[in-house]
């Protein structure tokens, strides 16, 4: 019953997210007293204030430099490294780890810089005008530019509420842009890519790089009325994540990109990021019964998944 699909959701949801929220908290507590012990004071709060008074408490600035520049700068050089493995098929390290074996080996060079060229508009053309709003919005709140960072308790809280928003906004607007009246304008470009590569993550239309790759990232801090800070990490942390997910290799203890890689692949599965509601609307079923579904977990290892997970044999016609 769909009650408990529900609740099996969202147990498996609660545990998952519990211990990776242990296992962080644990990582971060661990590193913020290390910092803390050598340098006598709060290292971080100290960094802040040094940063806001560098830039004499400039609003404007410092939320282009913490909500634009920071995440820009993180999103492109992890795409850069991506970028080198699928032009020259260099570092091995990486190529070994292609989850759609054959493809983009090596990637087409005039097609992603098409990529490239559409990432880079998005994130002018439309990101950019999109955080001019969003910076009127939070200086409404008053708190977004304190000299006081948030604790780091809160921020964990924060950052669930911006993963639970962005879940929710994004799977129904994704399912919306695959409506058949707006997929054929829209959201087909963006599935140029059946084996995508990391810079494809904003490879989209206009009107979806508004609607599902922008909006359900900016609302959670518009809601919290979060620190510039807070929205530096979330928005970094974000496009990282989505260049993980579209990025074609399953890499050794990064989060796994079989389930979004699937997407691409079948087109009408898989629409969500944490697929918690994926499971509840019953979009993930042809994901469960394949090989890809046995390879969705972080590779622990450095023997890729396609080997100690292959394909079945097919069978001789």
């Amino acid at each position: 019953s769909q009650e408990e699909k529900l609740w099996d959701a969202l147990k498996i949801s609660a545990y998952a997210f519990s211990t990776g929220l242990l296992m962080f908290t644990a990582l971060v507590n661990s590193v913020s007293w290390f910092m803390q012990d050598i340098t006598l004071g709060n290292f971080w709060q100290t960094t802040w204030l040094k940063f806001y008074n560098f830039f004499e408490g400039d609003e404007w600035t410092i939320f282009l430099l913490g909500a634009a520049l920071m995440p820009a700068l993180a999103f492109w050089g992890f795409n850069g490294i991506l970028m080198v493995a699928d032009i020259t098929g260099k570092p091995t390290f990486i190529t070994r780890y292609r989850i759609q074996l054959g493809k983009n080996d090596p990637v087409d060079t005039k097609k992603l810089c098409q990529a490239i060229y559409t990432a880079l508009g998005n994130q002018f053309f439309v990101s950019l005008p999109m955080l001019v709003a969003m910076f009127h919005v939070m200086k409404w709140w008053g708190n977004t530019f304190s000299k006081e960072l948030p604790t780091f308790q809160w921020f964990l809280v924060e950052l669930s509420i911006f993963i639970i928003i962005e879940e929710i906004l994004f799977y129904y607007t994704h399912r919306l842009v695959h409506h058949p009246v707006l997929y054929k304008h829209i959201h087909k470009k963006h599935h140029e890519w059946t084996a995508p590569v990391g810079v494809v993550s904003i490879y989209a239309h206009p009107v979806e790089h508004i609607l599902s790759n922008t909006l359900p990232v900016i609302t959670g801090p518009m809601v919290m009325g979060s620190h510039i800070v807070s929205i530096s990490v979330w928005f970094s942390l974000a496009l990282i994540t989505t260049s993980i997910s579209h990025c074609g290799y399953h890499l050794p203890f990064l989060p796994s990109p079989e389930f979004h890689d699937f997407h691409h692949l079948k087109f009408n599965q898989c629409y969500g990021v944490l697929g918690v509601l994926d499971y509840l609307h019953g979009t993930d079923r042809v994901f469960r019964q394949t090989k890809a579904f046995e390879r969705h977990k972080v590779l622990l290892g450095l023997t890729p998944l396609s080997e100690s997970i292959p394909e079945a044999p097919k069978r001789a016609e």
